[in-house]
């Protein structure tokens, strides 16, 4: 059995997705466990290098987790013929332009989504990545949670029967930043900086919906600026102008060809009391199934309850213990770690592998159709992306 080597850029890791999904859970965990095994049984042993602008952060975060390398001479990295892999997690602003220049010296990529703050650009990098002959891919994370992995596990084994509808229901109340620390970055809030909640969240609930419920035919879409100001890192108060709440409605084409409903609502300004931080329930003509990060409900058409609905008198069932716990029937790695080890199987040895930059540009193209929607209050219809 042997070890190979993959040198890997890693930009951007200094932020909180970049260092702890990527870096710790992913990179560094893959390095601890040995490598990525090959089909063949050899081994992939990531060696990564750190590349940010603030030399005594990015030096200070590579010593904390065992790196060796570290650097802020991006130009110099891609340089490095050793280094095959650029990863990117930063500004989505600069993402098409770094992968772009990364591709122009021979490098496979890899980023965090979305791909670009528009589809031309999206596009754009997309079809350079395809005519470049170089693996390419974008985070879709989502897609390897143990509570959706459940319920695509339902929906393989045709348990919805046909699947009529699904409801996406995310967010949690992040502080303004005046009576409690914020607990994520002010640039969110900042449309001129890349931020807003449609931006953020339509890209992930793309790949989730073409992937288990149903290729998305069209969207109606209302966003809100429902916290007008809050308090940045340096406790100074700033005016909003992105949208911190969103809430659509997707046609889908469902997997049979039949219509499915998604309504979906997400917000930074609502306070949780559902299972979890977020929340996919699908209902259909064989039953029903809640999911969430990790756990994952389901209840038979044999096993519905019939509820009175008598507004006079209290209600006495307990409509949360009529569902059934779908079990672990295995363990369930990260998700992040999960899609990067099939990333590094498919530079490695041309293992299959979907989540392209095509399908990130998926996510771009229903930002700019639900952007679109709630500027001119109409539904818009989501075309096949050709690129």
């Amino acid at each position: 059995m042997a070890t190979q080597r993959l040198g890997i850029i890693m930009h951007g890791v200094t932020g909180r997705m970049g260092m702890n999904q990527h870096l710790i859970r992913s990179i560094c965990a893959i390095r601890a466990q040995g490598g990525t095994t090959l089909s063949n049984g050899d081994k992939v042993m990531p060696d990564p290098i750190l590349i940010g602008r603030n030399a005594e952060k990015i030096e200070a975060l590579a010593r904390a987790h065992g790196i060796a390398r570290w650097g802020t001479d991006l130009a110099a990295a891609l340089a490095n013929k050793d280094d095959t892999v650029f990863f990117d997690a930063g500004t989505t602003q600069m993402r098409p332009k770094l992968l772009a220049d990364a591709i122009r010296a021979g490098k496979h990529v890899y980023c965090e989504k979305p791909i670009a703050t528009n589809l031309n650009e999206a596009v754009e990098i997309a079809r350079v990545a395809q005519a470049s002959g170089l693996k390419h891919g974008a985070v879709q994370d989502k897609l390897f949670l143990p509570g959706l992995r459940k319920l695509d596990m339902l929906r393989r084994a045709g348990f919805f029967g046909r699947m009529l509808s699904a409801r996406i229901d995310f967010g949690y109340w992040v502080f303004e930043g005046d009576l409690q620390p914020i607990q994520r970055p002010s640039w969110n809030y900042r449309a001129e900086d890349g931020g807003g909640m449609i931006l953020d969240m339509m890209c992930h609930w793309r790949y989730v919906l073409d992937n288990l419920f149903g290729k998305v035919k069209s969207v109606s879409c209302l966003g809100a600026t429902l916290i007008p100001q809050r308090w940045d890192e340096a406790g100074q108060p700033y005016a909003c102008t992105a949208d911190d709440a969103a809430y659509a409605t997707c046609e889908l084409e469902g997997h049979n060809g039949e219509p499915v409903i998604a309504q979906l609502t997400m917000s930074w300004a609502t306070r949780v009391r559902r299972d979890d931080l977020v929340t996919f329930a699908v209902d259909g003509t064989g039953g029903s199934a809640v999911a969430g990060l990790s756990s994952c409900r389901a209840q038979t058409r044999v096993a519905t309850p019939r509820p009175v609905w008598n507004p006079d008198e209290k209600q006495t069932m307990n409509f949360y213990d009529q569902w059934q716990e779908i079990p672990d029937s295995q363990v369930y790695e990260n998700g992040f770690k999960i899609q990067w080890e099939a990333f590094i199987r498919h530079v490695a040895e041309n293992a299959p592998y979907k989540w392209t930059l095509e399908e990130g540009a998926k996510g771009v193209q229903l930002v700019e159709a639900a952007l679109a929607s709630w500027k001119e209050r109409r539904w818009i219809d989501v075309p096949a992306l050709a690129v």
